[in-house]
C-alpha cells in the first residue's frame, strides 16, 4: 500500500465485490459500499493497516451504521464510532459494513438473528459458530482479510473453529469494549479474527502497539491438556486433534477442575446478562435468547458473589500451570460444524451449544490470551486452541504452531 503497488480503492472493490458474491452466506448484515468507497477514494496509504477492509460485528457501534445487534427489537443508527473502530481508522482500516451476530451475541451457533442465520461458507447447511458468526464466515469466505468480534464464552474462537480461520481473544480489555453492547462485563473481550496467525499478530499490535514477536528463543514449551472433559471428541476432532498434538514435543497438564470452571463461569454471565436487559422489552427477542435470560434469571445473587471469589482462585491455578509451560493446548471445539437444523431439535439445541461451547469458557473466566488455529483436517475444519498467560506469548506460539506446517 505504502509503495503505491496496492490501491485502496481497488482493495475496496474487490472486498465488496466478493461480499455480493457471498451474499447467500449472511455473513454481512450492512454493506457500507458508499461510506467505504469514500474512504478509499481520500486515502492517504498511511497506517499499518492502510487500506486493510475491515468488518466489524454488529454489537459494536459505529457511527452513521446500523445499530441493532442482530435483534428485531433495535432499529438504531450508531451516534459515534466504539474505541476499536476509532483505533481500526487511525490505523488506516476501511470500514465496509457490519458482520452478523448471534443476537445480542448471546448463543454460540450463530442461528438467531433478525435477518436468519449465517451459513458456513464449508458447507452453507452447517453453522459458523457464534456469537462471531458473520465475522469468521467472512474472513473464511475470503471477503476481508480481517474482522472484529467478541467473545464472551468463545464467541471469536468458536466460529473461527468451525470456519476454518483465526480468532484471536487477548487478555481482559487489551482492546477496548466501550460502546460494545455487553453481554457480561467480567467475561466480554473484543477479539480478532483473520486467515492466518501471522495476520492475527500483526493486527493485534497496530491495534494495540504491544509487542507480538517471541518471548524466547527456540520451540516454546507446550502443555497438553488431559482433563477427561476436554477431550470427549467427535470422531473428524479426534483425529485431526491426535495427529496434531504427535508432532509436537510437549507435556500433559492439568487445567482447573472443568466443572467448577464452567459454573463460575456461567454464574458470573448469567446475572450480569440479566442486568444488561433488564430495562428492555424482551417480546421480539430470539426464542433461544429469551429462554436464556429465563435461565440466567435463576442464579442467586450469593452463587453470582461466589463465583467472583471462585473466580480469582481458578485463576491462581492456572497461573501455577504456566510456571510449568508457555501455553497449554486443547481442541477448541469438540466437534466439527453441526447442521444448521441441530438448533431446532427437541432440546432447543442444549446439546449442540455444551459441544461448541465446552473448551472455551476457562480463558473468558481466567481473562488469558486464547487463540483458535485451524489444524489440518479431513472434511470440515477443526480448531486447535493455545491459551497463554499473555497476547505476546499466545502470538508466539500460534505462529509458531503455524510455521511448523
Amino acid at each position: 500500500m505504502q509503495d503505491g503497488s496496492l490501491d485502496p480503492v481497488e482493495l475496496v472493490e474487490e472486498a465488496l465485490a466478493r461480499a455480493a458474491a457471498a451474499a447467500e452466506l449472511n455473513a454481512v448484515v450492512h454493506l457500507d459500499a458508499d461510506g467505504a468507497r469514500k474512504t478509499a477514494a481520500t486515502h492517504d496509504r498511511s497506517g499499518p493497516l492502510a487500506g486493510v477492509p475491515v468488518l466489524v460485528k454488529e454489537i459494536i457501534e459505529v457511527e452513521g451504521l446500523p445499530y441493532r445487534c442482530g435483534s428485531a427489537s433495535m432499529n438504531g443508527i450508531g451516534e459515534q464510532d466504539a474505541e476499536i473502530v476509532r483505533r481500526l481508522r487511525a490505523a488506516g482500516a476501511i470500514v465496509i459494513g457490519l458482520s452478523h451476530t448471534h443476537e445480542f451475541a448471546y448463543g454460540c451457533t450463530g442461528t438467531s438473528n433478525r435477518v436468519g442465520p449465517c451459513r458456513n461458507p464449508h458447507d452453507p447447511t452447517r453453522m459458523t459458530g457464534g456469537s462471531s458468526s458473520g465475522s469468521a464466515a467472512a474472513v473464511a469466505a475470503g471477503i476481508v482479510p480481517l474482522a472484529i468480534g467478541t467473545d464472551t464464552a468463545g464467541s471469536v474462537r468458536i466460529p473461527a473453529a468451525l470456519c476454518g480461520v483465526v480468532g484471536f481473544k487477548p487478555t481482559y480489555n487489551t482492546l477496548p469494549a466501550d460502546r460494545v453492547f455487553p453481554l457480561s462485563q467480567s467475561l466480554d473481550h473484543v477479539g480478532l479474527l483473520t486467515p492466518t496467525a501471522a495476520d492475527a499478530a500483526y493486527a493485534l499490535h497496530a491495534l494495540t502497539t504491544a509487542a507480538t514477536g517471541p518471548t524466547h528463543p527456540g520451540p516454546p514449551r507446550l502443555g497438553i491438556v488431559t482433563n477427561p472433559e476436554y477431550l470427549q471428541l467427535s470422531p473428524a476432532v479426534s483425529s485431526a486433534w491426535t495427529a496434531a498434538v504427535d508432532a509436537f514435543d510437549a507435556i500433559e497438564v492439568q487445567l482447573p477442575d472443568w466443572q467448577h470452571s464452567f459454573t463460575t463461569a456461567a454464574n458470573l454471565q448469567g446475572p450480569e446478562a440479566v442486568a444488561n436487559h433488564s430495562a428492555r422489552s424482551h417480546d421480539l427477542y430470539q426464542p433461544d435468547v429469551q429462554q436464556r435470560l429465563r435461565e440466567a434469571s435463576l442464579v442467586q445473587p450469593a452463587q453470582y458473589e461466589r463465583a467472583k471469589n471462585d473466580a480469582v482462585r481458578i485463576i491462581a491455578q492456572l497461573d501455577e500451570v504456566f510456571q510449568q509451560v508457555d501455553a497449554v493446548l486443547t481442541p477448541t471445539v469438540l466437534t466439527i460444524a453441526p447442521p444448521i437444523t441441530a438448533a431446532d431439535t427437541a432440546d432447543g439445541g442444549l446439546e449442540v451449544r455444551k459441544q461448541l461451547l465446552n473448551n472455551t469458557r476457562l480463558a473468558n473466566l481466567t481473562r488469558h490470551a486464547a487463540v483458535s488455529l485451524p489444524i489440518p483436517a479431513d472434511g470440515l475444519p477443526v480448531g486447535l486452541q493455545i491459551i497463554a498467560r499473555s497476547n505476546e506469548q499466545a502470538a508466539a506460539v500460534a505462529c509458531w504452531i503455524e510455521a511448523q506446517r
